[in-house]
């Protein structure tokens, strides 16, 4: 158990499951199965730019982001085949759930992405959608992709770590 604060939080073995607490952010969506396709190797913190009913169908959790991508066209940074419900009271408003969306990044974050994808050859993935003082947020990562057998060696250590926990409880609930 790890003391944050005044209250007190379990430790999990995979750091990106780990919960902080933290004032006003509520995570609406996650995109699991990046970690699962993609070595992350940065992060970054992007707003959004949504229309009305596109964020009330955020605050409803109806966000899906397991197909979407990040791509940098002209300077700007866009996620491409994010999936936002349309919302159900906004009648001829509602948007296009597919539609491109551009993300808020400064200048020398942009920067800094354009080195990394085009020099080494990386990938932009949406890992997490939230809303962070009412206001959403996008988590990019910059990731490369797994090899079929890395995949299968992640799973094969995932499955020995949940064999070793496993084996560790039974035995303490012996005592």
């Amino acid at each position: 158990m790890v003391k944050i604060g005044n209250l007190w939080y379990t430790e999990i073995l995979d750091e990106r499951r780990i919960s902080m607490p933290s004032e006003g952010i509520k995570v609406v969506a996650e995109n699991r199965k990046a970690f699962h396709d993609y070595h992350i190797e940065d992060r970054v913190e992007a707003g959004i730019i949504l229309t009305g009913t596109e964020i009330k169908s955020i605050r409803n959790g109806r966000v899906n982001l397991k197909d979407s991508y990040a791509r940098l066209d002209n300077g700007e940074v866009w996620v491409h085949q994010m999936h936002i419900s349309p919302y159900e009271q906004g009648n001829r408003y509602n948007h296009d759930p597919l539609r491109p969306r551009k993300l808020l990044l400064h200048r020398a974050e942009i920067n800094k992405l354009i080195g990394k994808i085009q020099q080494q050859g990386l990938t932009l993935i949406p890992i997490k959608m939230y809303l962070k003082k009412g206001m959403a947020k996008v988590e990019l990562a910059v990731g490369q992709g797994k090899k079929n057998y890395d995949k299968r060696q992640a799973l094969a250590e995932r499955e020995g770590k949940r064999d070793i926990e496993r084996a560790l409880r039974d035995r303490n609930k012996a005592y």
